[in-house]
């Protein structure tokens, strides 16, 4: 994408129309563009993965000209800012966040974040996903994710995307002045246990259960997100659509082409 001197830029979240990240991104949008739009769900919608509301009618509140909170997932408001309430310019841009708390490794699959950022990439959107990592109960550095946001945004206008692509922006848990740089990374892989059942029983003696969120240590390796996290410093992430093991096509292949099954 050539820069635009005033991009149309749509702006998501899975943390809710009036969550701090999207406002914060905004106002750090608003210093390249004045043509900013928000669409974004009416409340927290954290871990929606991919999901698209379709067993329920989409209810949308304009709160003004262009800000509008969906009764909704964050792939439905980008399914609707690109399609119904932008009019009929799609936007040049689709930023997603600024989401409170990491969208590392495999976070990815889970994430209402990175997800409108896919699902602009499947409309032919460059789009980008933006996370300030974070840990319950430490505070939330925000200064950090609107100082690096700033200064990376310009050079991510300017570049040529590549049909299919996205970026995973994850900037690290710490004050500003303890980053140690930016990265160009890899995607990470955890060891397994990140999300896991907690059985509880209510006031009636029925069971229940609640997701324990615990990320497991290990999965840090050179040049991938994950060590950009653990060694304070932005990561950004090239992250593509397709997701064939190419290194296995040739294995399949000869399992199941030279003898055709049911031959």
């Amino acid at each position: 994408m050539t820069a635009k001197p005033n991009p149309r830029v749509l702006i998501v979240n899975d943390d809710g129309i009036d969550a701090p990240g999207i406002l914060l991104l905004e106002e750090v949008v608003r210093q390249f563009s004045d043509d900013v739009w928000v669409v974004a769900p009416d409340e927290e919608r954290s871990g929606a993965g991919h999901s698209l509301s379709l067993s329920y009618p989409i209810r949308v509140k304009q709160r003004d000209e262009r800000h509008f909170a969906v009764k909704g997932t964050p792939t439905d408001c980008a399914l609707l800012g690109v399609y119904e309430l932008l009019g009929d310019r799609k936007p040049d841009l689709l930023l997603s966040g600024i989401n409170r708390g990491p969208n590392l490794a495999e976070d990815i699959t889970y994430s209402g974040t990175a997800s409108a950022a896919i699902e602009g990439a499947m409309l032919g959107i460059p789009s980008i996903a933006l996370s300030q990592i974070w840990s319950y109960q430490t505070p939330v550095h925000w200064n950090t994710a609107r100082h690096y946001t700033a200064q990376i945004l310009p050079h991510l206008l300017g570049l040529e995307w590549t049909q299919g692509s996205f970026v995973n922006v994850n900037f690290p848990h710490c004050p500003l002045d303890q980053v140690s740089g930016v990265r160009v990374t890899r995607q990470g892989m955890r060891p397994p246990g990140s999300f896991r059942p907690i059985p509880r029983v209510d006031e009636r003696h029925v069971p229940y259960y609640w997701i324990k969120i615990a990320f497991p240590d290990g999965g840090a390796a050179e040049g991938n997100d994950l060590a950009a996290a653990r060694d304070n410093a932005v990561s950004i992430t090239p992250m593509q659509l397709d997701m064939t093991a190419h290194d296995q096509l040739a294995h399949f292949r000869s399992l199941f082409e030279t003898e055709p099954v049911g031959a």
